[in-house]
């Protein structure tokens, strides 16, 4: 069983993004689970003063959560044509120590949906730089859900497809990086 866990960068309660990641989780093949995270809005600023061992519970949350998961999925609001703030400083968090730390070669894969015509475009493109600056292994995948407000954009046969195409992706690269393991 492929182990997915997906983060969506929005703290709303009815967040577009992590609608999202459950249609994501629907459109998985049954060889995939996809498990939601939902203690992003726990993890407090970024202070390098703060960073130590053991660490906060809410950080030591998410590090092993990462850790855990085979890949993760990320759903991506845009906000000001970049990155949310709490997702950027999750991720600033996870990133340490950078040679070590639990996005490194971890198959990861950015989608995003927001209400305007661009479906947080430049956001998963900030995003997928920062994963990649981390030493994730960012998967091709392109998937900007514009107009999401517009009833049925999350449930129609296209988005379901490119999602489930998405899910596929990673777990492609989990088994293409199992294979690599045995052969070394």
């Amino acid at each position: 069983m492929t182990r997915i866990l997906g983060i969506s960068g929005s703290l709303r309660r009815d967040s577009h993004n992590t609608s999202l990641l459950r249609a994501a989780a629907q459109a998985a093949g049954s060889d995939v689970e996809l498990e939601l995270y939902d203690g992003l809005k726990e993890v407090p600023p970024y202070d390098e003063d703060d960073d130590v061992y053991p660490r906060r519970t809410s950080v030591a949350r998410l590090n092993a959560a990462i850790a855990e998961a085979d890949a993760v999925l990320f759903a991506t609001p845009e906000y000001n044509a970049s990155i949310p703030g709490q997702l950027k400083n999750a991720i600033d968090w996870v990133s340490r120590p950078v040679a070590t730390n639990v996005l490194r070669n971890k198959p990861v894969a950015v989608v995003g949906a927001s209400t305007g015509a661009f479906g947080a475009a430049w956001a998963q493109a900030e995003l997928r730089k920062v994963l990649a600056a981390l030493g994730a292994r960012v998967v091709d995948v392109e998937l900007p859900v514009p107009h999401v407000h517009t009833e049925g954009e999350l449930t129609g046969e296209e988005i379901r497809a490119r999602l489930a195409e998405a899910v596929e992706a990673l777990a492609a690269e989990i088994r293409q990086r199992e294979g690599m393991k045995v052969v070394a």
